[in-house]
């Protein structure tokens, strides 16, 4: 299925609604159809400038470190997390609708419990930790 296009005012800025390919990125994300979140991003963060730029980085690099976690890639998923979280604080909340803040958060949380629970038992994360993409009104 090839993502839907863009128009010209939706994912123009922060404050503007999100397009379909942002929609469609935050439905497979909470999914848990990572490598495919990050697939649907990538051609807006290609063409992004200013704080969208961030923005679409911090979840895509969020999506392929849940990627890398499932994959039991502990190393990889650290590194991501990190950095996702780094991108994702230069960017307003909400932007697009989304809960930046929470992602953050959320994203926190996650990197802590793998820390504890070390590289070789990686996959005793409790689902219940793994983040969720949130929207708040316009």
């Amino acid at each position: 299925m090839s993502a839907p296009t863009t128009d010209s005012k939706a994912c123009s800025n922060c404050r503007s609604a999100p397009c379909g390919q942002v929609l469609l990125a935050i439905r497979q994300f909470n999914a848990r159809q990572w490598f495919e979140c990050h697939e649907t991003l990538e051609p807006l963060w290609l063409t992004a400038h200013s704080e969208l730029r961030p923005f679409y980085q911090g979840i895509i690099q969020s999506a392929i470190a849940l990627h890398h976690w499932r994959n039991g890639n502990y190393n990889g998923s650290q590194a991501l997390l990190t950095s996702a979280a780094d991108y994702l604080s230069q960017v307003s909340s909400p932007c697009q609708w989304i809960d930046v803040s929470s992602l953050i958060v959320q994203l926190q949380t996650v990197q802590q419990r793998l820390i504890q629970l070390g590289p070789d038992r990686i996959q005793q994360l409790d689902p219940a930790l793994l983040p969720r993409i949130t929207t708040v009104s316009a």
